[in-house]
This record gives C-alpha cells, structure tokens and sequence, in this order.
C-alpha cells in the first residue's frame, strides 16, 4: 500500500511538474510573441512615420517651391481652362508635381476665381499661391483680347492656318479662303494670278512668333506673315539673288528644301545647299540633275490627305525630285530665315549627297560609294 501510495505520489509530483513546465514554457512563448509583436510595431510605426515624412516633405517641396530646377516657362490660359486643365498645363512645364495637391491648394485660395485667361511668365521659385496670384489678367505679358502665337518652322500654308484658328485668331474657313483668293497687291513676291490654291503663298509665311487681336480680320492676319517675310529678305539678299542665276521664287523653293532636310545648325544648312545647288548644276554628274529627297514625297502625300505609309518615290507630280530635275513645282513648307539665308548664301563643296548619323549630325559626301558605305554602316540613322 505504501509502495503505491509512494508510486501515486511520484506520478503526481512528475505530472506537476510537467504542467508547470509546460505552462512556464507557454508563458515564455507569449512573452517572446508579444516582445516579437512589439518589435514589429514599433518598425511599422517607424517606417509608417518615416514615409509619411518624406511624403510630407515631397509635398512642402512641391507647394513652397524648394529645391527646383530654375526653370522659366510662358503660360498660355485659354479660355475656358478649368483649375484642372491649369494644373495639367504647369505639371507638363514642370512648374508644379502634384495636379491633385495644386488643386486642393486651388480650392482653398479660390484659384478659380482669380486665375484668368492669358499669357504667363512664370519660374520654378514660384510657390503655389504665387503661381495662382501670377496668372491674373493684369499680370498677363500679353493684353486681353490679344493672343500669342508661335509658328513653327517648316510649318506648311494649311498647318500655319490651322495653328491661328486653334489659337482662336479667325475660322479656318476664313482664312483658307483668303489663302485662296485674296489679291495681296502689295507684296510683289505673292502671285496674284494663280488664285483657288493657297500654295501660291507656300514659303512666304515666316514662321515666328506674333501677337493677333482675337477674331482679327483673316487677310490682316496673313498679312502679318507676309511682313515679315519681307523684312527678312532685305534690299542685300534681294540683289544678291538678282546676281544669282535663281529668281525669289525659285530661292524661296529651295529654301523650303533645306528647311525639311536639316536637322542642326545654320552651317549644315549651308551645306545642304550646296549639294542641292551642286545636283541642279551639273546634270552630268551621277545624280543626273535629280535632288532626290523624300521631303518633297511626304509633302504630295500630306497635302493631298494620305497617309505617310503610301510613300512612293515613283508618284507622278511635279513636285517629286525623284522622278523630276530640278525643283520642285513649288514651295513644301514656309522655311526660317536661316533656311532663307543658307539657299542666297551655300557653302562652296563638293558634296552632292549627305545623310543623318546616330550621331544626330548630316554627313557629306563627294560620290555615291562614299554615301553607300555610310549608309551601310552602324553610323547611319534611317528615318
């Protein structure tokens, strides 16, 4: 009885011990769970408090204007434009980063009520409320009812029209038809007797930028253009063209040529007319009398309404070099001054061919195996 009573006792105390043991072990396991926990929430409260922070300074970097690029940018607000589009228009001028903060920052400063149609001058050391307080009507660089338009080079007679009634200068309607028919008498370099095409004034729209009254009469518009135009070509350049085997027109034509093939600076304009020059004057040579420039095929398919893809260098029309010597029947753009300058005054080469680099530079050269090899090479840039 003793021995079983010892034995109970024995069980007893080991399964005590046991349970105790488990229970210390639980308990141990819920402190280092809870100390794990812990560790965790404190990390996630951490890293939480650090984004936020750094959200927060992104946020005050964005709103104050700290730490920006200096960066200068006109502003056009048309109207119409809503806070949104505003905050479209400066995120994409890389004046502000968050549209959705520039417009809760709107909305507290009343923004649309303040901010007017017109044209801006305004820089990344503007802070949010200084960008809404610079764009009121009296603050605009260009006068109520006056827009600001810029043209830009190689820009054709029909683009340059659609450009200035987007711009909200006159209908299209209006201006294609004064394009068409209207007798400019006093520039004697617009032919009067070829009217119903504007082509007749293709190549003598200086592209730059002007100022129109809204609404302004179509054939004042055009007329500005024409100005211009005719201050660029000064009593020098028009006798120097007299001297010269070439007529305005024809100057003009090749003008238009050089501005669609450069792709840099006013020497490689200079270079490109003189290998244009260089195939027109001596038909003997392997090019044949040809220019050879898809430009003009681009030009016949876009002004005719077709697409790029049809590109054909056997298209019969007088303004493809491929197939006709010489120039074209006309003008394929409105060309800068610098393309005007370039064809009064080449470079005197050698060259009669040249093609784009990788290098995004035109390289010339004196024969077609010249051309081929680069053309072959790693160092040319199809387009």
């Amino acid at each position: 009885m003793s021995e079983r009573k010892n034995s109970e006792t024995t069980s007893w105390n080991a399964g005590q011990v046991r349970r105790e043991t488990n229970q210390q072990a639980r308990k141990s396991k819920k402190k280092r769970s809870r100390g794990v926990n812990a560790l965790i929430y404190v990390a996630g409260v951490i890293l939480s408090s650090c984004l936020l922070a750094g959200i927060g300074w992104l946020m005050v970097n964005d709103v104050c204007a700290l730490n920006k690029e200096p960066l200068e940018v006109t502003l056009r607000v048309e109207k119409g434009d809503t806070v949104g589009d505003v905050a479209t228009k400066l995120k994409n001028e890389g004046l502000i980063e968050s549209k959705f903060l520039f417009k809760i920052f709107a909305g507290i400063f009343d923004a649309k009520d303040i901010i007017a149609p017109g044209t801006y001058e305004l820089d990344t050391t503007m802070d949010f409320h200084c960008l809404i307080n610079s764009m009121q009507e009296t603050m605009s660089i260009v006068p109520p009812g006056v827009v600001q338009v810029t043209i830009p080079e190689g820009y054709t007679v029909k683009q340059t029209i659609a450009l200035l009634a987007e711009n909200g200068v006159c209908a299209e309607d209006k201006l294609l038809e004064v394009a068409k028919n209207y007798v400019f008498a006093e520039y004697d370099f617009v032919d009067n007797t070829n009217l119903g095409d504007v082509s007749r004034l293709e190549g003598y729209l200086a592209p730059d930028t002007y100022e129109f009254f809204e609404d302004e009469a179509p054939e004042r518009a055009l007329s500005r253009l024409l100005d211009n135009f005719s201050v660029w070509m000064t009593a020098d350049m028009r006798q120097d063209i007299l001297n010269s085997p070439y007529n305005l027109h024809e100057i003009v034509v090749m003008a238009s040529l050089i501005e669609k093939e450069a792709i840099g600076d006013d020497e490689e304009r200079k270079n490109i007319a003189s290998v244009l020059y260089n195939r027109m004057e001596h038909p003997e040579m392997e090019t044949g009398g040809l220019l050879q420039l898809d430009s003009t095929i681009y030009y016949i398919l876009r002004n005719n309404g077709r697409d790029d893809s049809e590109f054909s260098t056997s298209i019969d029309s007088p303004y493809n070099t491929y197939l006709y010597q010489g120039l074209p029947a006309g003008a394929i753009c409105n060309p800068s001054r610098s393309a005007l300058m370039a064809a009064v005054y080449p470079n005197d080469t050698d060259y009669y061919y040249f093609a784009y680099g990788v290098d995004d530079v035109s390289h010339f050269f004196y024969n077609y195996n010249e051309h081929l090899n680069f053309v072959n090479s790693d160092m040319y840039r199809p387009d």
